[in-house]
């Protein structure tokens, strides 16, 4: 596809419909938004724009539609798969000012909101109405809650309350041709044509802009306890995750640390913590509900599937500054991981029980092609976050050996049941990698579908498929 470069009457345009202040050319500024947290990559834009409305948004994109202007979307910026970023220059189309918490809804457990609000203002929003909206990423403090949706975002609490798309009701979007629509209802069951809501969840800024969400909304849970559990044995801390499960027992949170990433993170840190030389690896444990005994209860029946793997002594942290600290620790990896060495963060999932089996063969393909890895992740739902250090590895290595690497890591991955990401995306950085997982018929059906939507391809181009 051949875009057209952006000329000072098409800037002209952009400062008619939304002003000057919102059109903005400046090269640092510029090459801020050509950057998300995905390595050191960098595309800036030609031109910024901060529209305020759908109706903006909608004259932007017939416009851009109409001159074969590329368009992508950008929020906080804190992706990790390279979805925000302009590839192809153009418009990075910010939704910055779409930060309004419209309603909270406390009789129908439902809130509408616009897609600049942060993740964590929000669950705290519904909190102080006793409302729980459960989707918890690493970034909460900073993300958008339309960057959740377009990635479809995760998090710790996923494992029992689920991700961004089983509380997404209804969504505003502007389609790349103008259009506005409703993609659903505001109702909690819908069986009415094809589930547009579900399609745009996780479509990573391809099929339309979210201007508005409705979300449904759960009783907050008043009560929680925190579990920090040492394994000598990696093998024996991901097989006693399935083994939690079998037991009946389902906790909020369950989360694997390896030994280097929670070393990694000390000395990045204020944490004060220390590690016997035996620990290898830590499981990570919360429960939540009403019910305190029921609780401690649920640590005790825990605790006793855990002792079956060898665990060491369990730190059963029922403090709030002690659970702040674990957790601290925990949403401080990926930071303190990146602080330490140049790396690739891959978003692996497999089916819980064969975790185990997915990080000896990282290790072992590792050795293979001569790099480390740091692991760790949302276990209790299969997700492993491998981080790749480049370390001693050589330049060239790094450029030539490292794709065969993790194209291993992403064939082991889809032998034991899993594909290639849980929660981050595909974006711009995983595309290559497609065709492990989906035949070419699926993404011709995939590139059909972004075609039916936008038949210029001006939004977020190249992104997801080659």
């Amino acid at each position: 596809m051949e875009y057209k470069k952006i000329h000072i009457d098409d800037i002209s345009f952009f400062e008619e419909v939304l002003g000057k202040k919102y059109v903005v050319t400046d090269l640092e500024e510029l090459k801020g938004y050509g950057h998300d947290e995905t390595e050191d990559l960098s595309f800036p834009p030609e031109v910024i724009l901060k529209p305020r409305s759908a109706i903006d948004i909608s004259k932007i994109l017939i416009y851009c539609n109409e001159k074969k202007i590329p368009v992508t979307p950008c929020g906080a910026r804190t992706g990790l798969s390279g979805g925000s970023l302009p590839v192809f220059k153009g418009v990075s189309l910010s939704i910055e000012r779409f930060d309004s918490i419209i309603e909270i809804d406390k009789r129908n457990l439902q809130a509408t909101v616009e897609p600049a609000v942060i993740n964590q203002i929000f669950k705290e929003a519904v909190e102080e109405e006793g409302l729980f909206y459960p989707p918890d990423p690493a970034s909460k403090g900073s993300c958008f809650l339309g960057g959740n949706i377009a990635e479809n975002a995760g998090g710790p609490k996923a494992l029992k309350y689920g991700v961004t798309k089983n509380y997404v009701l209804n969504l505003e979007v502007v389609l790349p041709t103008g259009e506005i629509i409703w993609t659903g209802s505001n109702v909690l069951k819908n069986a009415t044509g094809y589930d547009l809501t579900s399609l745009m969840v996780g479509s990573e800024g391809t099929l339309g802009v979210i201007t508005k969400i409705v979300f449904r909304l759960i009783p907050f849970p008043t009560k929680d306890i925190t579990l920090l559990i040492p394994f000598n044995s990696v093998e024996k801390a991901c097989q006693a995750v399935s083994a939690v499960f079998r037991e009946g027992i389902t906790p909020s949170a369950l989360e694997f640390i390896e030994r280097d990433a929670i070393l990694w993170t000390i000395r990045y840190t204020d944490i004060d913590m220390s590690i016997a030389d035996n620990v290898k690896a830590h499981l990570l444990v919360e429960v939540d509900g009403d019910n305190i005994q029921q609780l401690y209860k649920d640590c005790e029946d825990i605790a006793n599937v855990m002792q079956k793997f060898d665990c060491g002594e369990i730190l059963l942290a029922d403090s709030e500054s002690e659970k702040r600290k674990l957790w601290k620790l925990r949403r401080s990896i990926s930071e303190s991981v990146k602080a330490n060495s140049i790396y690739k963060e891959e978003d692996t999932v497999v089916p819980r029980a064969e975790l185990a089996k997915l990080l000896k063969g990282v290790k072992q393909i590792g050795v293979k092609y001569g790099f480390q890895s740091v692991c760790y992740g949302h276990a209790g739902d299969g997700n492993l976050h491998i981080n790749i250090i480049k370390g001693e590895m050589s330049d060239e290595d790094w450029k030539v050996k490292l794709d065969d690497g993790i194209r291993e890591i992403f064939y082991l991955t889809k032998k034991l049941g899993g594909t290639l990401s849980g929660e981050h995306g595909i974006g711009f950085v995983q595309k290559k990698y497609m065709d492990i997982v989906f035949s070419k018929k699926s993404i011709d059906l995939q590139k059909g579908i972004k075609k039916l939507f936008d038949p210029n391809e001006i939004l977020n181009p190249g992104k997801i498929f080659l």
